[in-house]
């Protein structure tokens, strides 16, 4: 029974990753590579590789995700460093306000930053106020460097997943090997070069590749940024002409190519890496405890660290409760009619019911096939579960973008799923999308409850004669629940501020989710950005609620769940 229920997942798998990911790719390349007559062709590849336009954006967007993750990697490391460490206080509530970020879509964010920043800023007000400037004295910081701003926002948003995958690797490192290298006079920076860093380096890369390609590929912040000279950009841009130029098609094959090419050379080369060691009980380890002036030293540290990247936060919670923030370090007038006004617009309720929708539905979607690939891959001996693995793990190298291009490409009229088109109805696509590429976090959470519980359970189930799919149900998922509901519940809020998918496949208003009708009321204008911003503010409340739970279902377990 259960060899046939594993080949009947392999196969069901097989063929929904074969239709609504591999397909959409295949739809790309051929739209890349092959002319009006279906010949195999590199002219736009080659035009494309010669247009300095073009060109620039792929370099652009290549240092952008390089900037933003050697930023992150900066953020992250140190203070997961502290937080294992040492013992300092309110690290508690710190470590906890360290993930604050993550209840933001960047994109959202960069709406904050510009409030505070901008030419009438709050932050051009403060210098002002503190007589460094004279009265009507104004600069665009972020206007001046658009590159820059997107990169801070990026790296504040987004340090979280590396700091997650740090502390996990931080945790599972045997303190007996640092006693050792320490007792032989290598201490300081050169024993975390020479031995903590090695250990911990597949940790770092599995969540430095999902900023890196995260930031590669981002569509919200460059927008609202006005930063077009990026790859993504210009691929939103060429949506228009998605059915007689090829350029969008040979610019997207090259994004993917880089994306997954990256992902394996960091793969190959840090992924594989796994280091035995023994249990921690064979030493003293554990926090340790500072002088007072150094621990407060690293509360502060730490403070200041959240502080900076809450900015954006802060910066939308201001814009949502104020109705005039001009040229003044704070609003000059408090109100919650923006959030009366916001979910009384013709956008933003429709938007919020959508979203409820299209979340759901990928969510009830992940947890089957996650469940089922999980317990293949973690349960059976089947012969290419590894495959299954792969295949389950895949969109985390293949950018959302990419995906959405890919079912705005095979949806075109006369094509097969002619009939998915999203300018009648984008919501199954939008399902398929959502559910795709949230699968990778419902797996990892699934696969890692599997791994930590005994297998004997169920062994002694199957030996009082039940059968093992109902020994898996009755005993083993109970068990791994918590995991399980983390899984689902970053599926979830995952999918509900999905942006790259939503604001490419949603194109009439009636269907729109909630992160495209961010980003058109922040078009628009007078109170637009106000609206705009009252919504953020009830997305950061939902998914604050969503990490907090899962932080209390899984603790330090919670970075696995980002692990590629």
């Amino acid at each position: 029974m259960s060899r046939s229920f594993a080949r009947i997942v392999f196969a069901v798998t097989t063929v929904f990753f074969a239709v609504f990911f591999l397909w959409p790719v295949v739809q790309i390349l051929k739209g890349g590579f092959l002319d009006a007559d279906g010949r195999l062709s590199f002219a736009a590849l080659g035009e494309l590789l010669s247009n300095s336009l073009y060109l620039g954006g792929l370099g652009n967007s290549f240092l952008l995700a390089a900037a933003t993750t050697m930023l992150a990697l900066l953020i992250a490391v140190p203070v997961a460093m502290l937080s294992d460490r040492y013992r300092y206080p309110g690290k508690g509530l710190l470590t906890s306000l360290l993930l604050v970020p993550m209840i933001l879509p960047p994109f959202v964010g960069a709406i904050g930053i510009k409030q505070i920043f901008g030419q009438y800023g709050a932050f051009n007000a403060l210098l002002i106020a503190l007589g460094l400037h004279p009265p009507g004295w104004t600069f665009d910081w972020f206007a001046a460097s658009p590159f820059l701003g997107v990169v801070i926002v990026e790296a504040l948003s987004l340090y979280p997943v590396i700091y997650l995958n740090a502390a996990a690797a931080l945790a599972n490192v045997d303190p007996a090997m640092e006693e050792a290298a320490a007792s032989l006079g290598c201490t300081g920076l050169r024993r975390f070069g020479r031995i903590t860093l090695p250990l911990i380096k597949p940790g770092l890369f599995a969540g430095s590749t999902i900023v890196f390609i995260w930031t590669f590929t981002e569509l919200g912040v460059p927008l609202i940024f006005d930063y077009t000279r990026v790859a993504s950009v210009q691929i939103y841009h060429g949506l228009k002409d998605i059915g007689g130029n090829p350029f969008p098609y040979a610019l997207v094959v090259i994004m993917l190519a880089s994306s997954v090419l990256l992902y394996g050379l960091g793969k190959g080369l840090f992924g594989r890496e796994a280091y035995a060691m023994m249990a921690k009980a064979t030493s003293t380890g554990g926090p340790s405890r500072l002088p007072p002036l150094r621990a407060w030293g690293c509360t502060l540290l730490v403070a200041g660290l959240i502080f900076v990247a809450v900015l954006p936060h802060i910066g939308v919670v201001l814009v949502a409760f104020s109705s005039h923030w001009h040229a003044t370090v704070l609003p000059d007038q408090f109100t919650l009619g923006n959030f009366r006004l916001a979910l009384g617009h013709d956008l933003t309720v429709p938007a919020i019911a959508n979203s409820l929708k299209y979340s759901s539905f990928s969510t009830v979607i992940d947890l089957v096939l996650g469940i089922a690939i999980a317990y293949v891959v973690a349960r059976t001996r089947l012969a290419g579960r590894q495959i299954l693995d792969f295949l389950a793990m895949l969109p985390l190298a293949v950018p959302g973008i990419v995906l959405a291009f890919g079912y705005l490409a095979m949806s075109q009229e006369g094509r097969f799923f002619a009939f998915l088109n999203p300018v009648d109805n984008p919501t199954p696509l939008l399902i398929i999308a959502y559910s795709v590429r949230r699968l990778p976090y419902m797996v990892r959470s699934a696969a890692a409850g599997f791994q930590q519980t005994s297998e004997t359970l169920e062994e002694a189930a199957l030996s009082l004669g039940c059968p093992p799919l109902k020994a898996t149900i009755r005993i083993t998922l109970p068990l791994i629940m918590a995991n399980l509901i983390a899984g689902g519940l970053l599926a979830f809020s995952f999918a509900m501020l999905e942006v790259s998918d939503s604001l490419i496949l949603a194109q009439k208003q009636a269907f729109y989710p909630i992160t495209k009708a961010i980003f058109e009321l922040f078009q628009l204008l007078g109170d637009g950005r106000f609206l705009a911003s009252a919504l953020g503010v009830w997305a950061m409340v939902f998914l604050g609620v969503t990490i907090a739970g899962m932080s209390l279902l899984l603790g330090k377990k919670l970075g696995v769940i980002f692990r590629v």
